[in-house]
């Protein structure tokens, strides 16, 4: 792996909003944390090479774009946020709103959903997930964009179920 690929997987990284990721190949391991604490965003990598008598290489520090993350001034009012429930990733993947380029979005902000229906699709390994909702009630909001990776656990929708 050259410099080149080792500064696109850290932009890759900080673009995706995770926050650490080990790569471990045969000859080299790396490990890029990404911290967002305010508007700064680090991300520091190290490189290994086990099998050779070189010494371990540590690259300069690269500043990264902080994650892509709403403040909560751009949710729905803290003291209303405690009647939405919260649907989250139960994978990780690339999360996307329609099941296919040319076909309308699953679900819209007002939409009324019910329990079962399909909220969205989360492409992990290949396949096509679709995430359908636990709850009834009204999408309040989309946490994610379209085509964005995401996590395990990352609140993705806020649905009001009255």
């Amino acid at each position: 792996m050259d410099i080149r690929e080792i500064q696109n997987l850290i932009k890759f990284v900080a673009k995706s909003g995770a926050t650490e990721v080990k790569l471990e190949m045969d000859d080299f391991k790396i490990t890029i944390k990404t911290t967002t604490e305010g508007a700064e965003s680090t991300t520091t990598y190290v490189q290994q090479m086990p099998m050779h008598a070189a010494p371990q290489m540590a690259a300069p520090q690269v500043a990264a774009a902080p994650a892509v993350t709403e403040a909560p001034a751009a949710t729905p009012a803290a003291d209303d946020n405690s009647k939405y429930i919260t649907v989250k990733s139960p994978i990780i993947g690339t999360f996307y709103r329609k099941p296919a380029p040319d076909k309308p979005m699953f679900v819209e902000v007002g939409s009324t959903i019910g329990k079962g229906d399909v909220l969205c699709v989360i492409e992990a390994m290949k396949l096509f997930n679709e995430i359908e909702s636990e709850v009834s009630g009204k999408i309040v909001k989309v946490l994610v964009d379209d085509s964005s990776p995401v996590e395990f656990d990352q609140p993705l929708f806020l649905v009001d179920p009255s």
